[in-house]
């Protein structure tokens, strides 16, 4: 499936580093510059979870913690948290809301297969080229058989598309850094998701709206345009034949 290229949308043309580097430099002022809009909203939005049948949490990409303070709204789960950027995992260490926490990419996590009900995934996927591992891999450590969830939270690729902004952060001298940003159309996670042995079940959009723009007022210009997404995934069968 050909995929477009995020460098022919982009029109910021900052500096790029990779995510490790990125997430690096950006730990120390990143929850106070990632807004609940973007992302834990849309959790708040989700029907199909049914919370009281959760008992172990897989969060990919766990950062540092944000997601995990919302797991916790909804129930008393076992949560292990994995994240590529050891910085970023201090953080998530200093709010002791995990159960654990590993230092592993969210491709490869080295977490025990088939042990959890759900595995959750937010801002992470604009970060990867291709999906299809880190599908794979929430299928490996979701239980066996029907019932199991993945949630996808990330960046829409409209908007990624059509204001041509990379995910980034200012650096101690105030200058705009970007970090690897690929993009993911819908029908992408799809076919990626249904190759693992996933169907998918719910999704939202949230959009650029007055509240929004309360937030962030230098983007009234981009009003109505969808800002984030949150998929629900369901365990719905073994994975499809790759051959």
């Amino acid at each position: 499936m050909w995929v477009p290229d995020f460098a022919a949308f982009d029109r910021r043309h900052y500096r790029t580093v990779g995510v490790l580097e990125g997430y690096a430099a950006w730990a120390s002022t990143y929850d106070a510059t990632v807004e609940d809009a973007m992302d834990l909203a849309l959790l708040d939005r989700l029907e199909s979870v049914e919370w009281s049948k959760i008992e172990r949490v897989a969060d990919l990409g766990c950062g540092s913690g944000r997601t995990v303070r919302w797991l916790r709204t909804r129930g008393d789960f076992w949560i292990d948290g994995v994240d590529v950027t050891p910085a970023m995992l201090e953080l998530a260490r200093a709010k002791g809301l995990h159960d654990r926490l590993v230092v592993a990419d969210v491709r490869a996590t080295g977490l025990e297969s088939g042990a959890y009900d759900l595995v959750a995934c937010v801002l992470v996927d604009e970060h990867l080229p291709d999906l299809g591992p880190l599908y794979l891999e929430a299928r490996r450590v979701l239980r066996p058989g029907r019932g199991g969830n993945v949630v996808m939270v990330g960046v829409h690729p409209y908007f990624l598309m059509a204001v041509g902004m990379p995910t980034h952060f200012d650096d101690p001298e105030g200058e705009p850094v970007a970090i690897e940003t690929h993009l993911h159309l819908p029908s992408e996670h799809v076919k990626a998701a249904r190759a693992a042995g996933l169907v998918p079940r719910e999704l939202h959009e949230a959009l650029v709206d007055d509240d929004f723009v309360r937030l962030k007022p230098g983007w009234a210009a981009h009003r109505g345009l969808p800002f984030s997404y949150a998929w629900v995934f369901v365990t719905g069968g073994p994975p499809a034949d790759r051959r």
